[in-house]
């Protein structure tokens, strides 16, 4: 009876696409599926810079339609509009609360993904930080796969081993999905590509970003010094007391960048797909896929491309802010997926055009 009722609050253009709206965003699932089963996989969308849940609409719409059995999807809309400029620690607990708060609502849901576009990729990253939850369990020895320390009890009937599992808000960590993040900031040449890498304009909107994007600015530009710490985005490539960012990272089984190659005038190509200027693709291996056609450059990378950056790093050198968080991050593998609208009519417009790939070839989506 709870399940009907949960049913019945809203409904989408679909007939079959159910939404459910409350104060902090609207869930979007399969009504067909649901009298048989609730889906066990929470999608989480979150918006960029002065936006909004209506922006993932058509993707919300296209996960449940692919995988209508499967996936609720949450459209986050706890930071929108100007709440957008209140700074990447202040949406990151925002959100955190607001994906407790689904969770409670959904408690047949097990697994959880994030799906974040721009700013909100820098958000999903502060947020999971805080939902992360590393609990340990026993287990009959041999059906878990995750178990670094092993107790085995002599007069039992069944030998047990302790089994540490990471969690995000209680839930197994699938997919980490970013369009357009901007996760190195916004401070680096032709990291906002609009100032054409002009250096006495990007050093004027570093000292001033913080006039127009309020404490959002400060942090995309690390020119932030809160308490004498470093850069919020620096502290956000390593773990701390109570706020376990990269273990969060970790959790996932999959993390995958999108990028725009070209024609996205928010956010430079280096940003959003975590990497130096010598490893970005060289034009020449820009190919069109048929199928995807806006899909140019995929590229994976494994642990031992890891421990290959890792050595190649090595030394007593002084490296700047963007080189340190690239270090950071690349501790766990990304899946970077690059993408060009160059022969589309919304080429400039390309950083809001990535949230709506028609293609379908959202990486993972098959997957969840």
């Amino acid at each position: 009876m709870e399940l009907l009722s949960r049913m019945g609050r809203g409904c989408f253009k679909n007939p079959r696409l159910k939404v459910e709206a409350d104060s902090g965003g609207e869930d979007l699932f399969d009504a067909a599926a649901m009298p048989k089963s609730v889906p066990r996989h929470l999608v989480i969308m979150v918006n960029g810079i002065i936006g909004s849940a209506g922006d993932w609409r058509y993707g919300a719409e296209q996960f449940v339609k692919k995988l209508p059995d499967k996936v609720i999807v949450h459209r986050s809309e706890c930071n929108s509009s100007r709440l957008t400029l209140d700074g990447v620690d202040t949406m990151g607990e925002r959100l955190a609360e607001e994906v407790l708060s689904v969770v409670r609502r959904w408690p047949e849901v097990q697994k959880i993904s994030f799906v974040a576009h721009s700013l909100g990729g820098l958000v999903a990253r502060y947020a999971i930080g805080r939902l992360y939850d590393y609990s340990s369990k026993l287990e009959p020895v041999g059906t878990s796969r995750n178990c670094f320390s092993e107790e085995k009890t002599e007069h039992s009937k069944q030998s047990l081993e302790k089994c540490y599992e990471a969690k995000i808000a209680g839930l197994e960590p699938m997919n980490f999905i970013t369009f357009a993040t901007p996760h190195l900031g916004s401070r680096g040449n032709k990291q906002l590509p609009f100032l054409c890498g002009l250096p006495f304009l990007e050093r004027r909107a570093s000292q001033t970003a913080h006039l127009i994007a309020g404490r959002s600015g400060k942090h995309l530009f690390l020119m932030d010094n809160d308490d004498g710490k470093p850069p919020l985005l620096l502290q956000m490539v390593d773990d701390s007391e109570d706020l376990k960012f990269m273990s969060a990272l970790r959790a996932f089984k999959r993390r995958v960048a999108y990028a725009n190659a070209n024609y996205d005038h928010m956010v430079g190509w280096r940003t959003s797909s975590i990497r130096r200027q010598h490893e970005l693709p060289k034009s020449h291996l820009l190919v069109i896929d048929e199928k995807y056609p806006h899909i140019v450059y995929v590229e994976g990378e494994n642990a031992d491309d890891i421990c290959n950056k890792a050595s190649s790093n090595i030394g007593g050198q002084t490296i700047d802010l963007e080189e340190e968080m690239i270090r950071g991050l690349t501790q766990v593998s990304w899946e970077r997926v690059d993408v060009s609208f160059q022969k589309s009519r919304q080429r400039y417009i390309a950083h809001s055009t990535i949230q709506v790939i028609k293609d379908g070839r959202r990486k993972g989506l098959e997957e969840l």
